[in-house]
């Protein structure tokens, strides 16, 4: 009844793929095979960073605030 949109295709040709490379001595290299080890291991690490504030602590500060200004309000009005 309606025209479907049909899904996009892409040719992509990745820069450094294996088959393109002409020199092997890359994949045999201990450095490199060093390197991801190193990076898979520093990669499971998770360090968790920690916001400024975090949502609860928000909310109060702006429920605090609105009473504030409320009572503000009433004492100089």
């Amino acid at each position: 009844m309606f025209k479907q949109r049909k899904h996009k295709t892409f040719n992509y040709q990745p820069r450094f793929s294996k088959e393109n490379q002409t020199d092997s001595s890359l994949d045999n290299n201990s450095d490199t095979k060093e390197f991801v080890s190193k990076w898979k291991r520093e990669k499971s690490t998770k360090i968790k960073t920690r916001g400024a504030m975090s949502m609860k602590v928000l909310i109060l500060v702006l429920v605090l605030l609105l009473i504030c200004m409320y009572l503000l309000e009433k004492k100089y009005m």
